[in-house]
C-alpha cells in the first residue's frame, strides 16, 4: 500500500503569505482586528495600513500588538532608506483586503484617488484585492453606492457580499461586516495556485431522512463534515461548485451554490439535474439505502406502532452517475464508509459503480468517519491504492485533491 506524502505548502494555509490589511473608518474596524490576530496567528505577515479616520475607531496600537509588526497611517512617514512606502509594500505582499470598506473609501477607489497611503498602495499594486463593504444599509443600497461597487468590479476588484443583519445605529439591513470564516475563504482562493480553474464541481453530503411520520425517519451518523470540506477546498482552488447536502448543523461554505435536500429521492433529483453540467463528481453524502413503505400523515402512537416497519430501496445515486457519467468528460469520484476490510470492499464497489476513484474511511475508528473533524482516507483507482495520513478533513479534503491533480485525473 502505497502512502502519499503530504505536501510541504498546504492550499489552505496562511504560512509564509504576506498580507496587507486596509482598515478604513468605520465601526465595523474593531471585528478586524480579531481577523489580524487570527491570521498572525496563523504564521502569515500582516501589514496593516490605517486611514486616519479608522484611528478615531481603533487605536493602531491595537493593530500592532496583534500583528507584531508597525501599522501604516502616513505615506511619508513610512518611507524607509529612499523607498516608495506604497510601492514596497505592494510589491512584496501576495494579496490585499480591505475592511471595513466605507462608502467613500469605495468612492475613492473607483474614481482612482490617491490621497493616503491605503488608496496609493492599491493603486500601485499588481496583486489581488478583496474589498469588504460596511456601512448603514441605506448607504449600501443607496445607487451612488451600488454604482460604485460595480465600478470596482470591472477594476478587478473582488468584493464581497456584506450580511444582513442588525446595525449599530439601529437599523436591520444589508451592510454588516461579513464573519472572518467566510471571508478567509475567498482570501484563501486569491492565495491558491487556482490549480482547479475552470472546473465545474459538484459534491454531495451529509445523510438524508426518510420520513416515517411527522415525529420520526430513518437516518445516519453523517454530519456533512468530509463533503462541505471537500467543496470548501475545490472553491479555495478555484473551482465553480454545487453542493447538494442533506440536512446537517453546518454552515454553509462561502462561494459555493448550495442546493439543500431532505431525502434520498431528493438528492437523486438534484444530481441527476445537475451532473451533466459538472467537470467532477464526489458523492460524499451519506445516503439512506431503504426509506419506509409507509408515510403516515400524522404521528403514530405508541400503543398503535407495530415492531415492524417494512423498508424499500432508495434510488441509488452512485450506481446511476456510474451508467450516465460520460469518462472523456467528467471524471466520477465515489466514497465509501467501511467497517472492515477497507480495500476489498473499496475495490468492489469501484468496479460495481464504474468510478474512477474511490475514497474508502474507516467508520469503526474514533478518530475517522461520521461525526468527527479528522479522517483517514484510502484511495482506490485502477492502478492501485494509497492511504493518505490520519488528519483534519479540510486537509484531508485537500490531499484528496492533490492526488486528483497529480495523477492527471481531471477531464479538462
Amino acid at each position: 500500500m502505497l502512502f502519499f506524502l503530504l505536501p510541504k505548502t498546504m492550499h489552505t494555509s496562511f504560512v509564509g503569505k504576506r498580507i496587507i490589511v486596509g482598515v478604513t473608518g468605520s465601526i465595523a474596524a474593531f471585528k478586524v482586528a480579531g481577523w489580524v490576530s487570527t491570521l498572525a496567528q496563523e504564521e502569515a505577515e500582516v501589514d496593516v495600513v490605517m486611514t486616519e479616520s479608522a484611528k478615531r475607531f481603533v487605536t493602531s496600537l491595537t493593530f500592532s500588538s496583534l500583528s507584531g509588526r508597525r501599522v501604516l497611517t502616513n505615506m511619508f512617514s513610512a518611507e524607509e532608506e529612499g523607498t516608495i512606502s506604497h510601492i514596497g509594500l505592494s510589491r512584496e505582499a501576495d494579496c490585499i483586503i480591505v475592511a471595513p470598506a466605507t462608502a467613500q473609501t469605495i468612492a475613492r477607489l473607483t474614481y482612482g484617488f490617491a490621497d493616503d497611503l491605503l488608496t496609493t498602495t492599491i493603486l500601485a499594486a499588481d496583486i489581488p484585492v478583496l474589498i469588504c463593504p460596511a456601512m448603514n444599509v441605506k448607504m449600501y443600497e443607496h445607487p451612488a453606492t451600488q454604482k460604485n461597487i460595480e465600478i470596482v468590479k470591472t477594476l478587478g476588484y473582488k468584493v464581497i457580499e456584506p450580511e444582513c443583519g442588525n446595525m449599530a445605529c439601529g437599523d436591520y439591513g444589508k451592510g454588516r461586516l461579513p464573519d472572518w470564516h467566510q471571508v478567509s475563504e475567498y482570501l484563501l482562493k486569491e492565495l491558491s495556485d487556482g490549480d482547479l480553474k475552470g472546473q465545474n464541481v459538484l459534491v454531495t453530503a451529509g445523510p438524508t431522512r426518510e420520513r416515517y411520520d411527522p415525529a420520526r425517519f430513518i437516518s445516519n451518523r453523517s454530519s456533512g463534515k468530509m463533503g462541505f470540506a471537500i467543496a470548501r477546498a475545490a472553491f479555495r482552488r478555484g473551482a465553480e461548485v454545487t453542493l447538494v447536502t442533506g440536512p446537517t448543523s453546518l454552515d454553509w461554505p462561502a462561494g459555493v451554490r448550495v442546493i439543500p435536500v431532505v431525502s434520498a429521492q431528493q438528492m437523486y433529483d438534484a444530481v441527476m439535474s445537475e451532473f451533466s453540467n459538472s467537470s467532477v463528481i464526489i458523492k460524499a453524502a451519506a445516503v439512506s439505502d431503504f426509506k419506509s413503505a409507509e408515510h403516515h400523515l400524522e404521528k403514530i402512537k405508541k400503543d398503535d406502532a407495530t415492531l415492524t416497519i417494512k423498508l424499500v430501496p432508495n434510488p441509488d445515486i452512485l450506481q446511476a452517475l456510474g451508467a450516465r457519467c460520460d469518462p472523456k468528460k467528467q471524471l466520477l469520484v465515489g466514497f465509501a464508509a467501511e467497517s472492515s476490510d477497507l480495500e476489498k470492499q473499496g475495490r468492489k464497489k469501484l468496479e460495481k459503480k464504474n468510478l474512477a476513484l474511490i475514497a474508502v474511511n474507516n467508520i469503526a475508528s474514533a478518530q475517522s468517519g461520521f461525526e468527527v473533524d479528522s479522517n483517514q482516507l484510502v484511495l482506490i483507482d485502477h492502478n492501485g491504492v494509497t492511504e493518505l495520513p490520519h488528519t483534519s478533513k479540510i486537509k484531508a479534503a485537500d490531499m484528496l485533491w492533490d492526488y486528483i491533480v497529480k495523477n492527471k485525473l481531471l477531464k479538462t
